[in-house]
């Protein structure tokens, strides 16, 4: 399994009962055999310009790891899909990942060796 981050536009009006849009977005997911590993509200934020007259949108941020298949599968049904005003879902960038990680291990030491020269 590939590891994918999908973020949804969700329509503003919304807002107040965002449970219902995001448990169809969590449900087609894992229909099509994913698993999200982690996901965070970004909260309602103004679109550089207007999508279908609305002029901001709720930000909600997954990451996923999807089969082969069913990213063509999910992104035809957030195409159809009302709640969404825009998706936009990528593969994750395996060389960042490992930098993070390798920036992480060195950053302890560092911080034992600045300790050790005071």
């Amino acid at each position: 399994m590939k590891e994918y981050e999908l973020t949804v536009l969700i329509h503003p009006d919304l807002e107040m009962n965002l449970q219902p849009a995001l448990d169809k977005v969590k449900t087609l997911i894992k229909d099509n055999g994913g698993k999200i590993t982690k996901e965070a509200n970004e909260g309602k934020k103004k679109l550089a310009y207007a999508i279908n007259k609305q002029e901001f949108a709720v930000y909600y941020y997954y990451e996923l790891e999807l089969p082969a298949a069913a990213p063509a599968k999910i992104s035809s049904v957030l195409n159809i899909t009302d709640d969404a005003l825009r998706y936009l879902l990528v593969a994750k960038d395996e060389r960042k990942a490992k930098m993070v990680l390798r920036r992480q291990a060195r950053k302890p030491r560092e911080e034992i060796e600045s300790k050790e020269e005071e």
